[in-house]
């Protein structure tokens, strides 16, 4: 199913229902108010039809009408429409005006006052009244008519004066519905910001204090399952820490009589396999060393901290990398400059030595490799830089995966060495950065902690 927005779905359920109801407010505004008017234009015909009536008389008994030519002048000037009028004797003999102008429609009322009614002339819509004038002891009837540009006016006027609030009503309704959404989710918003900003490792609780009722099932379930990663995080991380503190003792004694035996007089067949069982021992070793560094490492693994001096620190470990270095024909050199972080001793010092004995093991002899600490930028640092074959860029962001090796490379490592490192760095706090070592050749590792 393609992915949804809850925004734009509430505003697909509030804005059409929004909508239709301010198009009825318009549509009850606009009628109520185009009736009235109406109502008073039809008035000032049936006025006009009024003061013509006043005008028949008789005369030897004939009918005869007779218009003041300023009245006449009042009913030809009007600004927008044309006026017509017609007089009718009492049975129905024509007696002035325009003749083509027609009576009521059939079916209307003869008996009645006033008449009102829709006709045309000459291809012109006009609005007709017909009013009944006192002729004598009878009545005449006077026909008055319009044309309906001034109703057409009006019409668009109402429309226009009834719409233009509605639009405005529209458009605050939409902005207000928009915002009111917007802040409606900004709940969710700042959860999905707060669980994005957490690490992988960050497996504590979300506070639902102050997250909106409707959000606190979704929050206990996930609070429920962040206790169940949590809870089988720790479980890995004991079997790792019992897993390779059982396998020390059995390894270390295994290392033991092999370097016993090997000190004996053996054939030389015996030797080749005895070392082979040495050296396979010695890497079994490490790597249960490494998967207890990660153990401890990982979240919830971390001993307590104090202020550990990252010189005395690499000092501590050259004398066994001076060694190995010794043995593979490697130049070691240091650049060590005080700097003080507040860590796990035992984790730092399980880092640098990951990234020293992986630089040692993958340069070739002859090769260089330098072990720094110090401050750069203010802050405290450690870093291991070699001029070997180095990582590619586009592996540099798989190396720190646990147990993953670059194809095709020797070496006797497990794939843990800057996966442990990684995990220490971030547990201090600190960022790790993989680079090309010096004039481009080879690899340089850093460490950099936070500012003191």
């Amino acid at each position: 199913m393609r992915p949804r927005s809850l925004r734009a779905h509430l505003l697909r359920m509030l804005l059409p229902p929004i909508s239709a109801l301010l198009a009825v407010g318009a549509v009850v505004a606009y009628y109520p108010s185009l009736e009235p008017a109406t109502e008073a234009y039809d008035q000032a015909l049936v006025d006009v039809g009024i003061a013509l009536g006043t005008h028949i008389s008789i005369a030897d008994g004939a009918f005869r009408f007779e218009v003041p030519p300023a009245v006449e002048q009042v009913l030809r000037t009007d600004r927008y429409d044309t006026i017509y009028y017609r007089v009718l004797g009492p049975d129905g003999q024509e007696i002035a005006g325009e003749p083509l102008l027609p009576p009521p429609p059939e079916g209307a009322e003869a008996s009645a006052e006033l008449i009102s009614y829709d006709t045309k002339i000459k291809g012109q819509k006009l609005r007709a009244v017909s009013v009944l004038a006192p002729c004598g002891r009878r009545a005449c009837t006077v026909l008055v008519a319009e044309t309906t540009v001034k109703r057409s006016r009006l019409t668009r006027d109402i429309m226009f004066s009834s719409l233009f609030p509605e639009i405005l009503i529209a458009i605050a309704t939409l902005v207000i519905v928009w915002f009111g959404v917007k802040r409606g989710l900004g709940p969710l918003s700042r959860l999905s910001e707060e669980i994005k900003a957490r690490s992988p490792r960050d497996l504590r609780a979300i506070d639902a204090v102050a997250a909106p009722e409707e959000t606190r099932p979704l929050l206990d379930a996930l609070n429920g399952l962040l206790e169940q990663v949590a809870e089988g995080n720790r479980n890995q991380q004991r079997f790792l820490a019992n897993a390779a503190h059982q396998l020390r003792t059995p390894l270390a004694g295994l290392q033991a009589h092999t370097e016993i035996a090997l000190s004996q007089p053996l054939p030389e067949s015996c030797r080749l396999q005895l070392e082979q069982v040495h050296q396979a021992t010695i890497r079994t070793a490490r790597l249960a060393n490494q998967l207890l560094a990660l153990a401890r490492a990982e979240s919830g693994g971390r001993a307590s901290t104090s202020p550990v001096n990252l010189k005395a620190l690499v000092e501590g470990e050259a004398d066994q990398w001076v060694h190995q270095a010794l043995a593979r024909e490697v130049d070691l050199g240091f650049g060590l400059d005080p700097a003080t972080v507040d860590g796990d001793a035992l984790l730092l010092r399980e880092a640098i030595a990951n990234l020293a004995h992986n630089a040692l093991e993958y340069v070739p002899p002859g090769g260089h490799v330098t072990v720094r600490t110090g401050l750069r930028d203010g802050a405290p640092f450690m870093e291991v830089e070699d001029d070997g074959p180095g990582i590619p860029a586009l592996e540099r962001g798989r190396v720190i995966e646990r147990f993953y090796r670059i194809p095709g490379t020797g070496g006797t490592g497990s794939g843990l060495g800057l996966a442990i490192v990684r995990e220490i760095a971030l547990a201090h706090g600190a960022s790790m950065e993989i680079s090309d070592g010096a004039l481009g050749k080879g690899c340089r590792v850093e460490i950099r902690f936070p500012h003191g």
